[in-house]
């Protein structure tokens, strides 16, 4: 929109009334401030679920992989030569061999329900979900035979242990006697306190070698499942599918999506829904442009005739309050995206200060899964939010512009 050096004039003292003018300031300090808050909203808003999605999407496949083959029953006998299918499997990047059962822990008179998780001593080292995560000990402790494991820091503190504690685990299934089943019951020593970042995980997770979980349940050479990793998160039912034939009658495959289907859905649903409501936030900013640019135009009616019978065109006009409603949208824009990042760069400060003044735990890790509040950035979104802002506030000027431009100043000054 070019402007000539008249329109522009006339459009900064619009924008910056004289004195006597302050009340319709005032009101279009407000507009700004309304898109202001309103581009803040969405972009924090989205940022953070945003975060959610993808700080679970990390944790969740980081330790389950993109997929996992489980033998019917609950064993793989011949594990080795399903491994060996998989890895040679195009697009599939990493077939990792598991035992994974619910087992009770006990230390010191307390007990807790934990998930043992055994994994080849090679494997487990490399996993960037644990060995990055070690709060205290070192996971190069765990080798066959050695009676280490490792735990989550939420169990640790539940069963009050540390590195060195000696946690006994228990396995219901144990051998049986004429008298009955014996629970199996064997001591280990904690080696390393790991902490993922997702409650339920360091909450439950005993991590050992996978001799050790087959001595352990009595599971001579079989495993439970075996964990894939693939090029394409997005694609893994693709990738897989040729897999999924060959195995077909002595294994199943479930990928991400089908094990977590229901709390991914649910953030999607939930994103959409926000992003929608928070929109309309913006929509009521951008009324308050147009309430604005109405009351100058009446203020301004005596001012546009005058400019009228001076020679300004309808065009002139129209181009003067559009620029006025539309730099009023932009810089309400460029302040929101502003207040938007610095919010999220403090945001657990931000967190931390309203839990200290409201005495409230806002960020419980045991009701939203995560110990910290994420955030991440998309840049398509925070593009569609900017335009979305600047499009509305265009939008709200084509009336008062056109109210503007029809001016009649024959009727105007017929009594001047």
């Amino acid at each position: 929109m070019f402007l000539s050096r008249y329109e522009r004039m006339i459009a900064q003292r619009y924008l910056l009334p004289g004195k006597g003018e302050a009340f319709i300031f005032l009101v279009a300090g407000i507009s700004l401030a309304a898109v202001m808050l309103g581009v803040a909203a969405l972009v924090i808003v989205m940022s953070v679920m945003n975060g959610f999605r993808a700080e679970l999407f990390d944790k969740i496949v980081g330790l389950n992989g993109h997929a996992v083959i489980q033998g019917y029953g609950g064993q793989l006998r011949d594990w080795r030569a399903i491994v060996a299918e998989a890895r040679a499997t195009p697009g599939v990047t990493s077939a990792t061999p598991l035992i994974e059962q619910p087992i009770m822990s006990t230390f010191n008179g307390r007990v807790e329900a934990v998930l043992m998780r055994g994994m080849r001593v090679g494997d487990l080292r490399a996993n960037k979900a644990i060995n990055s995560k070690v709060l205290s000990g070192s996971i190069t402790s765990l080798s066959p035979g050695s009676g280490n494991i490792a735990i989550g820091s939420r169990l640790a503190e539940a069963l009050g242990a540390r590195v060195g504690s000696q946690v006994s685990l228990l396995n219901p299934q144990g051998q049986a006697t004429p008298f009955g089943t014996v629970p199996r019951i064997v001591s280990y020593t904690v080696a390393a306190v790991f902490e993922i970042g997702v409650y339920d995980f360091d909450k439950s997770y005993v991590m050992m070698p996978i001799e050790d979980a087959q001595t352990l349940l009595l599971a001579g050479d079989s495993i439970g499942m075996i964990e894939l990793d693939t090029e394409n998160a997005d694609r893994v039912h693709t990738i897989l599918a040729p897999l999924a034939a060959k195995i077909g009658t002595r294994a199943a495959i479930a990928d991400w999506r089908t094990m977590n289907s229901q709390l991914f859905e649910a953030l999607e649903v939930e994103r959409i829904a926000m992003f929608t409501v928070l929109s309309i936030i913006i929509l009521v900013a951008v009324f308050n442009i147009l309430s604005s640019l109405i009351m100058l135009v009446r203020a301004k009616t005596r001012d546009i005739a005058i400019l009228r019978t001076m020679g300004a065109t309808r065009g002139g006009l129209l181009r003067i309050f559009m620029t006025v409603g539309t730099v009023i949208g932009v810089l309400g824009m460029l302040a929101g995206l502003a207040l938007g990042f610095v919010f999220l760069y403090f945001r657990q400060s931000v967190v931390a200060f309203i839990q200290l003044v409201t005495g409230q735990n806002l960020w419980d890790p045991q009701i939203r899964f995560l110990t910290e509040l994420p955030s991440k950035s998309n840049p398509v979104e925070i593009a569609v939010i900017a335009a979305m802002a600047l499009v509305f506030s265009f939008l709200a000027t084509l009336y008062p512009a056109f109210k503007a431009a029809n001016t009649d100043p024959v009727q105007v000054l017929r009594y001047e």
